[in-house]
This record gives C-alpha cells, sequence and structure tokens, in this order.
C-alpha cells in the first residue's frame, strides 16, 4: 500500500498575527534605541498633560472663549469625538485584546519620569483621544487652527512609543479609531462648509482705494447687544471695528445711526454718494444696507458685529479685519436676495426683474411663519445668555406647548400650518435653527412646513426640534420653489425676516432676485 502523501497543511492566521507583532517589537525597539536631541524633555511631558484629555479640553476651552463661531463648533466637536472613541477604546478594545505593555528596557530612563500605565496596551487610549480632537477640529476650524492641532496630536501619538507605554501598532489602532469616532459625528452633526459659495464676478478695482476713498460705512451702534450698562466702561464690538476700520482705512466715511434715525432713509442717502457702501452691524442691519446697495446699484461689504452674523459668517467673514482684507482684495461676488410682497389684486407689487418693488420686504437668510416666528424669537433672546442649543430647547418647550396651527392657503392648498421656514437659498442643516447653506446664488427658496389638520404630539416635536429631524413630525413638508404665495384666513400675517419680526398683509408673495447684490467676499472663498 503506497502510504498518501501529507498535505501541505496551510498557516494559521495566528500566524499572520505573529510576523505582525515581531515587525511591531521590532519597531518598538528601534524607536527605543533613537536618541532625538531636544525630544527627550518634551515629550515625556506632553504625554503627561495629554492623561485623561486634560490636553485636549483645555484646547477646546480656548478655543470657545475665541467666540469665533467656526473654532466653537469645532472645540465642540472634537470634544464629543473624545466622548465617543475614549469608551470605545479604554472600556471595549483593551478589555476584548488584554495586550501587555511593552519592556522598557531599552528606554532610557529620562523618557520614563511618571509611573508606567498598567492597563492593558492595545489600542493606546491616548491616541485615540488625540486624533478624536484633531480630526473633529479639521472637520470645522480653518487650516491654520487644524494643521498645530494635527501637529501635536501627531507629537503625542509618538511619544506613546517613545516614552515606553505602547507599541507602534497600539498607536495606530487608537488614531484609526479616534478618526472614525470624528467622522462619525457627521452621522448626527452634519459638518457645515467653511463658506456658502458664490459665483465670482469681475474685480472691483476701480471702487476701491487703500485709504478707503468713496467708502461710506453706516454703524449700528447697539448691534450685539452694545451700548448697555458696560458701554462707558468697555467699548463694544461696534466701537471696535469704526476703530480698525478709522486706522486702516483713514478717508472712509462714517456714519453713525441715531436711537430714533429712519435706518431705511439713512441707508439710502449713504448708498447715493458711495461706491462702495459698508455696514457695521448685525443681520437686522445688514438687512437694511442690502436694500439701499441694491437700489443704487454699489458693492455691499459687510462688518460683522451683531449677535450671531449668518449672512456674514455665511460668505466667509467673521471680523473686521477680514472684511477690511476682503475690501482690498476686490473680490465680489453676486448673492440671491429673496422677498416677500403684499399681493394686491392678484399680482405681486414688485416682481422680480431689474427693478425693487417699494413694497418688497427683503431677507438674505430666512423668514418664518407660525409657531417659528416665536420659536425664533424666543431662541435668540435667550441664545446670548445661555448659549444656542440650551436656548433651543427653552424655547421648543415654552413655544410648542402652547402653539396652535394657523389657518392658511399655500399656492392655492389650504392648510393649517402649525410653523414655516423659507430660507434664502437651500439650507443644508434640517433641523429647526437651521444655520449654513452650500451656495448662496442656487436661484431656489427652501420651503420647510409642518401643514396637519390635528394637534401636534408635543412631546414628540419638542424631540424632533432637538434632534434636528423635522421630518418625523406628522404632516411635515419640504421643497424647493422659486416663488411661494401664502394667504391668511384669519388676519394679517406675523413674519420674522433676518431676525426681525413685523405684521404684514394677509396675503403675500415670496420671490427670489437672482444673483442680485453685489458683496465683497474673501480672496479665498470658494
Amino acid at each position: 500500500m503506497i502510504p498518501r502523501r501529507r498535505q501541505a497543511v496551510p498557516e494559521p492566521r495566528y500566524g499572520l498575527l505573529r510576523r505582525l507583532g515581531r515587525a511591531d517589537r521590532w519597531a518598538f525597539d528601534r524607536v527605543a534605541a533613537a536618541r532625538l536631541r531636544g525630544l527627550e524633555y518634551v515629550l515625556p511631558r506632553l504625554s503627561r498633560f495629554a492623561d485623561h484629555g486634560v490636553l485636549w479640553f483645555t484646547s477646546a476651552g480656548v478655543m470657545g472663549a475665541t467666540g469665533r463661531p467656526r473654532l466653537r463648533r469645532a472645540a465642540l466637536r472634537g470634544s464629543i469625538a473624545i466622548a465617543v472613541a475614549s469608551p470605545a477604546v479604554n472600556i471595549l478594545g483593551k478589555q476584548a485584546f488584554r495586550r501587555k505593555r511593552p519592556v522598557v528596557d531599552l528606554v532610557p530612563p529620562i523618557r520614563i519620569r511618571w509611573k508606567l500605565p498598567t492597563s492593558h496596551a492595545f489600542p493606546s487610549g491616548h491616541s485615540a483621544s488625540a486624533a478624536a480632537f484633531a480630526t473633529g477640529v479639521a472637520l470645522e476650524a480653518p487650516r491654520r487652527v487644524a494643521a498645530p492641532v494635527a501637529a501635536t496630536a501627531a507629537a503625542v501619538a509618538f511619544s506613546r512609543v517613545y516614552t515606553g507605554a505602547h507599541y507602534p501598532g497600539d498607536v495606530l489602532a487608537g488614531v484609526g479609531i479616534g478618526a472614525l469616532a470624528a467622522l462619525g459625528t457627521r452621522l448626527v452633526w452634519p459638518a457645515r462648509p467653511p463658506v456658502a459659495r458664490v459665483a465670482r464676478t469681475e474685480d472691483a478695482a476701480d471702487a476701491v482705494a487703500d485709504d478707503g476713498t468713496g467708502l461710506v460705512a453706516v454703524v449700528n451702534p447697539v448691534s450685539g447687544g452694545s451700548g448697555g450698562a458696560t458701554a462707558a466702561i468697555l467699548p463694544g464690538r461696534p466701537e471696535l471695528a469704526v476703530e480698525l476700520l478709522e486706522r486702516e482705512l483713514p478717508a472712509a466715511e462714517i456714519v453713525r445711526l441715531g436711537p430714533d434715525e429712519d435706518a431705511d432713509k439713512v441707508f439710502d442717502e449713504a448708498a447715493g454718494r458711495a461706491a462702495v457702501l459698508a455696514v457695521i452691524g448685525g443681520d437686522g442691519t445688514v438687512n437694511a444696507g442690502a436694500r439701499a446697495a441694491l437700489e443704487h446699484g454699489v458693492p455691499l461689504l459687510v462688518v460683522p458685529t451683531g449677535t450671531f452674523d449668518h449672512f456674514a459668517r455665511a460668505i466667509g467673514v467673521e471680523s473686521a479685519a477680514q472684511a477690511i482684507a476682503a475690501y482690498r482684495g476686490g473680490r465680489v461676488g453676486r448673492v440671491d436676495v429673496s422677498y416677500v410682497t403684499p399681493v394686491t389684486g392678484g399680482a405681486a407689487g414688485g416682481a422680480a426683474g431689474d427693478q425693487f418693488g417699494e413694497e418688497e420686504r427683503l431677507f438674505l437668510n430666512t423668514a418664518s411663519l407660525g409657531a417659528y416666528t416665536e420659536l425664533v424669537v424666543r431662541r435668540e433672546r435667550l441664545e446670548r445668555r445661555i448659549g444656542k442649543w440650551p436656548a433651543l430647547a427653552v424655547a421648543a418647550v415654552r413655544t410648542l406647548r402652547h402653539s396652535e396651527p394657523v389657518a392658511l392657503t399655500v399656492d392655492g392648498r389650504e392648510r393649517r400650518v402649525w410653523l414655516a421656514f423659507v430660507g434664502n437659498c437651500v439650507y443644508g442643516s434640517r433641523g429647526a435653527a437651521p444655520t449654513w447653506r452650500d451656495r448662496l446664488d442656487d436661484g431656489r427658496l427652501d420651503v420647510r412646513m409642518i401643514a396637519t389638520g390635528r394637534r401636534v404630539p408635543r412631546v414628540r416635536a419638542v424631540a424632533a426640534v432637538m434632534a434636528g429631524h423635522l421630518r418625523v413630525i406628522p404632516g411635515y413638508r419640504a421643497w424647493r420653489a422659486t416663488g411661494l404665495e401664502v394667504a391668511s384666513r384669519s388676519g394679517d400675517l406675523r413674519l420674522a425676516r433676518d431676525g426681525e419680526v413685523s405684521a404684514l398683509p394677509a396675503a403675500v408673495r415670496f420671490g427670489k432676485h437672482a444673483g442680485a447684490l453685489a458683496v465683497f467676499t474673501p480672496v479665498d472663498a470658494g
């Protein structure tokens, strides 16, 4: 009998893990034997400072204290990412793999200044937190902030190997988990583009002067809550912006709005003698300046000093210094302007075209009806004191507890509308307080409405508003349009436009002036 030849048994999968383990230990030994001049002192202390996320939460606090919206969002997203990554690594990962810490015989004692950790090695918790925070910041912050944070995170990750706390494989796994945790935050909180895209027009070099000749700036001294009890002690944002403007553009004319002056008249007179009209104020003031700029055909320069500055942030201008840089850069883009106007005799005054009707009420951001009006007013009243999300929660509870549907006719169809929102261009976020857009020149209105013939479940409605998922509420509708007609069957309409609440006749029409407003944008804007 001829004996059978034994078939070659394939190497078990654990053979690959053994090879990876040997490579990991070899890489650790190489790093342990390395002598990097200057880092022997820095890296151990950096690694120590990153214990328990102290380094990253301190960084988040500093970014939040700047008051810059993008940096506040970056700090919050990075902190949330750490809150997701840290339990995933320390509770799940380490307990699942139970890898022992490296033997530190080759690591110089100068690098091991503190007691080595006794928990399991794989994956690295420090590296996961570092990558989570750095990735979260990169999703929101400008490059000049994200790059140093990423470099610091890389140094922390490397320090875990350099000080003998982890193998390189532990660090790589931690980095991967941290980055995925940060990217996963976009599933519940989409990252907003830093700047809305605007079609670029020709350069406005003929309207720009080095000393600001031809620039007329109208300033609202009380924008952003300035002018209160602290005005005599500390200058508000408008006064600081004026000081910078006078220093950088000494030939510019500064016009201050008085408390009893007609803003529309002041802007009209200023635009009539300006080559460039500048607005120093918040969204309501920018709205008034936009109308004057449209009527006189001059470009608008937005200098943000308000509480929210939604439009300024959308075009990428978050400070007076950035506004001045945009003016000197001479880059002008054209953005859409939406309007609401009374319907008289079946026709709307001031239809879209070259002329702007006197009855048109313009808005650059949003207009809202029904419970939205009360919710927006309450939220913006509280937001400055307690923050956006707490303010939204309180406003939602107070508003939704007492609100009732309003009988409206929308584009010829009778509806009982609980709340309605009309955005100038399509908004990216889907919640009750959308704040960002991808474009400012798409020619469309973003219409969102909850129309229901029955009472809306209050608890469910509040939860939907807070979670940003209005579509789970019965009767939710969303569509894009170039025009919209709304008529109230019970009297005048109460409408909030760019944060300003006003009463309008019972029948109105929403429309667009596509690409009508010329506005200075940063040179590096999309």
